[in-house]
């Protein structure tokens, strides 16, 4: 039914298209699955891997672009809308979308397989037979809003003139900044700190580039971390990873009220995005003496990470509160 997470396909709306179901047992390890399904889609067989692909990089987003691109793909990564969104979907261009993640995933990429002018619904992909995802389109552009509406599309080379007059926002510097994640994830802060700051001074209005610059150093605890969080709040007051970055900065330097309160905006944006985050605000208010919210906390982080592997030790500290 409509109102649920999923819809069956009896009724197909007509700004819809009809992906292919990409199984496990097709699922190329060497492509995040939302690339393999937009890949597939445009009829290219993703299986067996690609040769010579180093495996061992990993499943990042940029690693799936550029071995997109290897089988003969143009690849943009932008800020788009939702008026951009539908265009694409009416161009025939399936969307992959950066959203929020739920327990302890952060964020997550989905693609988009259609809209529904009548319901105000989004569509999206679901890797089930004769299955979308429908969500209003409220709630939807409301969770988008708070990784700054990044889209990536991928066509083949020879359909590139379909954009070729078209101003797609902040392509260059997100492009640089998913080069930069991956680099971080790789351990080589040193390389992502100097794309990033590359990302900044090339679009200096791109929130999610400030984020980014500020987790590296975040992670490397370093002040300047304080001045990015904050260019990308004034730039997205949505930004969910800019406040949760300022309550894990503040609590690694120990100023708990301020730690408190930045994973309080965060919590405020998206209750439900990250459960962990429950858990720290939960050791930040244990030290300010908080210990009823604390205990708050900790039961919320409970509920929504049902088999955290920390379960006990957080039922034990729980029984102390």
């Amino acid at each position: 039914m409509r109102d649920k997470e999923s819809t069956g396909l009896e009724s197909q709306p007509e700004h819809f298209i009809t992906l292919p179901l990409v199984s496990k047992n097709e699922d190329n390890a060497d492509l995040p699955l939302v690339m393999n399904v937009v890949i597939k889609y445009w009829g290219e067989d993703i299986s067996p891997p690609i040769s010579g692909a180093a495996s061992d990089r990993g499943v990042t987003m940029i690693h799936g672009i550029e071995l997109a691109e290897a089988l003969g793909f143009e690849s943009y990564i932008y800020k788009s809308s939702m008026k951009d969104l539908k265009k694409r979907i009416d161009q025939g261009i399936p969307p992959i979308v950066v959203m929020p993640g739920i327990q302890a995933t952060v964020q997550h990429a989905m693609v988009v397989s259609g809209y529904d002018s009548e319901e105000r619904r989004i569509l999206t992909y679901v890797p089930e037979p004769d299955t979308v995802g429908a969500i209003p389109e409220s709630k939807f552009e409301q969770d988008w809003e708070q990784d700054d509406m990044t889209a990536i599309i991928m066509i083949p080379s020879d359909m590139k003139e379909l954009l070729k007059n078209e101003e797609l926002k902040f392509a260059k510097s997100n492009r640089i900044c998913f080069e930069a994640e991956e680099l971080r994830q790789h351990g080589k802060i040193n390389e992502a700190t100097e794309r990033l700051q590359r990302a900044v001074e090339i679009d200096p209005e791109n929130s999610q580039a400030w984020v980014l610059l500020a987790g590296v150093y975040n992670e490397t605890n370093s002040d300047k971390a304080i001045r990015c969080y904050e260019n990308a709040i004034k730039l997205n007051p949505k930004s969910y990873l800019a406040y949760r970055g300022l309550g894990n900065y503040y609590l690694k330097k120990k100023d708990y009220s301020l730690a408190d309160a930045y994973y309080g905006k965060a919590i405020d944006i998206n209750s439900f995005r990250f459960a962990p985050i429950y858990k720290n605000r939960a050791v930040a208010r244990m030290q300010i003496g908080n210990n009823r919210g604390a205990k708050e906390d900790l039961i919320k982080y409970l509920e929504q990470m049902p088999t955290a592997q920390d379960r006990k030790s957080i039922e034990e500290a729980l029984v102390e509160l």
